[in-house]
């Protein structure tokens, strides 16, 4: 059988790091042993049912077994305006500043091949999401990287940054609240974001994928709520988080007119949009009943708590989150954050995502979801500390 040579582009993509830990588990599972997987970001509970039923009766309908418009429903484009006006006092134009996506992952990719030229150069935090570095991998475009520290509330310095890589960015991505930290971003971090966008000429991609989950009473922050944010950027959301629908891979972004003609453009090329009943189940989501939405924080709070309390229990000093469904842990004393993992995976049959894996400045910590019940979060904690590893 011949072998044919994967292209430079290819050749340029990183490591597929979810993959990997895939495979492990699986490997894990075929042997028969019963794994608590906390380690990756799928939401583990169903769609509301309001939404499933509006798909079933869309599905009836014989013009939405056509060729959806190229750019999407002008329904959906409606709701999603009405969804950022009631929830962030945003004025959104549906005509021109929405673009729907499959998914908030293929938006991330595609939006460094709409702007991007070989040679330009990106910020990215770090830690950050893996899949920002695909897409500057595929426009063989460079990065800066932004550290996430802790005792700056995970939240990148502008005041510590080279004015220099600030002047030669075309992009910035951020995310709030983010992953892998669960750190939270403020209006005045996003007022002076726009401030240091606008002075250096960046367009900031603001990755709001946890958008819905605050916890203590607090609602995350939309970077389009501060003024002039849609002048230098867009705001990518996705429907997986807030309504639990990760399977139908379906979002959209919103903000600067000119960075969503490019997003438009690019699918022109790719894709000839959702399936029109997905789309009709998404507006029924954004303009419905949000009683499905506020249900989901609690259920997350609550699983926070009762992992937070049972990790405090055995020594483990875990700092809650303040928003997102993960939890960023230090790793135990003598190991670095792959062995920590290993070690929970191998012995205890818990996984968890090593920080490094989201960047350099992810060493010494690991990513848990709680993306399973109370019980099993605590069962989880009870596996780790027959371990009887030292946390101090």
């Amino acid at each position: 059988m011949r072998n044919f040579e994967f292209s430079d582009t290819l050749k340029r993509l990183p490591e597929q790091f979810f993959a990997n830990l895939v495979l492990k588990v699986q490997a894990l599972k075929k042997q028969g042993h019963d794994v608590i997987n906390l380690g990756q970001g799928n939401p583990d509970l169903p769609t509301p049912q309001h939404v499933v039923e509006e798909l079933k009766n869309s599905a009836d309908n014989p013009n939405f077994h056509k060729y959806s418009p190229f750019r999407g429903q002008r329904f959906l484009k409606e709701a999603i305006a009405e969804f950022y006006k009631r929830e962030y006092n945003v004025d959104i134009d549906p005509e021109t500043e929405v673009a729907v996506m499959f998914g908030a992952k293929t938006g991330l990719v595609e939006v460094s091949q709409c702007l991007l030229n070989p040679g330009d150069y990106s910020l990215l935090p770090d830690p950050g999401y893996p899949d920002y570095m695909s897409g500057i991998a595929l426009a063989n475009a460079e990065t800066t990287l932004m550290p996430l520290r802790e005792e700056n509330d995970f939240l990148p310095d502008y005041q510590e940054m080279d004015e220099s890589a600030l002047d030669r960015a075309k992009l910035m991505f951020l995310n709030y609240p983010n992953n892998p930290t669960a750190g939270i971003a403020n209006k005045a971090f996003f007022d002076e974001t726009v401030e240091v966008a606008k002075k250096h000429n960046i367009c900031v991609i603001h990755d709001f994928a946890y958008g819905a989950i605050g916890f203590d009473g607090e609602k995350p922050q939309s970077f389009l709520s501060s003024e002039g944010a849609k002048d230098i950027g867009v705001e990518i959301y996705t429907m997986s988080k807030t309504y639990n629908m990760a399977g139908w891979r379906v979002a959209f972004a919103v903000g600067n007119p000119s960075v969503i003609e490019s997003i438009n453009l690019i699918q022109d090329h790719l894709y000839v949009s959702l399936f029109s009943g997905i789309q009709q189940a998404a507006a029924k989501a954004l303009t419905g009943d949000q009683a499905c939405v506020d249900e989901l924080v609690a259920t997350y709070e609550g699983r926070r708590h009762a992992f937070i309390s049972s990790c405090h229990e055995i020594g483990w000093k875990v700092s809650a989150p303040k928003g997102s469904f993960f939890v960023w842990a230090p790793v135990a004393k003598g190991f670095t954050s792959e062995e920590f993992a290993n070690l929970l995976l191998e012995k205890a049959h818990v996984v968890v995502a090593p920080g490094n894996g989201f960047g350099e400045y992810g060493e010494g910590y690991v990513r848990i979801g709680l993306l399973d019940s109370e019980e099993r979060l605590r069962e989880a904690v009870e596996r780790i500390s027959k371990l009887e590893i030292d946390f101090k």
